[in-house]
């Protein structure tokens, strides 16, 4: 298998199950004007999120890592009329574009962009009237501090909701113990924690694509 083959065969599910549209192209296209790195997800994975999200009748939404909003406007189209999405962003430039991407989108209304880090923002969350519980936590963002975001999204969350953490395999590096990159250190740790943690039932899937050999880490709150 090659990536060359991945790609084709992403292309193949996009064209026929995913029909990415204007605003979803527009804002790929205007985050790469804006220089954003290119790590949104792909376009069938972001058909996977806007689904389980959909299946898991979401009302509001978490996400941690906002980058250009491509993500963000296939987890907001899955909320009902009153739905509502948090979006937070460390980087106050990736935020600008992702507001307007969500403008160009009709989400405006639905989606919200927070500035700041995350570790700072996420407190304020869990003393903020009406802020959560939310049905859905999405994390994408500094992977040496996920297990961090995971912990506080168990104070932002309820039975039965549900956190997906992203780029969970790191190309099949996750399994060096001996490994001292950060992202890897903190993803290793974030299996530990979950691994540990009773009030969440998980699992994790290796993906391959036209973001290369990846997966997520998906889990359930319990009581």
């Amino acid at each position: 298998m090659t990536q060359e083959q991945w790609n084709a065969v992403d292309r193949f599910i996009t064209d026929h199950l995913v029909h990415d549209d204007e605003a979803l192209k527009a804002a790929l296209a205007a985050s790469d004007e804006a220089g954003l790195p290119a790590i949104a997800v792909a376009a069938n994975q972001g058909k996977l999120l806007n689904l389980l999200a959909q299946i898991q009748g979401a009302r509001s939404v978490l996400e941690i890592g906002t980058l250009g909003g491509y993500s963000t406007i296939w987890l907001a189209r899955a909320l009902p009329e009153g739905g509502r999405l948090i979006s937070l962003e460390f980087n106050p430039a990736h935020a600008e574009v992702a507001r307007a991407n969500l403008a160009h989108a009709g989400l405006d209304k639905i989606a919200e962009v927070r500035v700041g880090a995350a570790l700072d923002t996420l407190p304020k969350l869990v003393t903020e009237p009406g802020a959560g519980p939310f049905d859905v936590v999405f994390i994408d963002a500094d992977k040496q501090n996920n297990p961090r975001y995971v912990e506080w999204s168990l104070k932002l969350t309820r039975p039965g909701s549900l956190i997906i953490v992203d780029n969970a395999i790191r190309g099949g590096a996750v399994v060096d113990a001996d490994s001292t990159d950060p992202a890897i250190v903190g993803t290793r740790e974030l299996y530990e924690l979950v691994a540990r943690e009773p009030r969440l039932d998980a699992t994790a899937v290796q993906t391959v694509g036209t973001k290369g050999y990846d997966g997520f880490l998906l889990a359930r709150v319990v009581d």
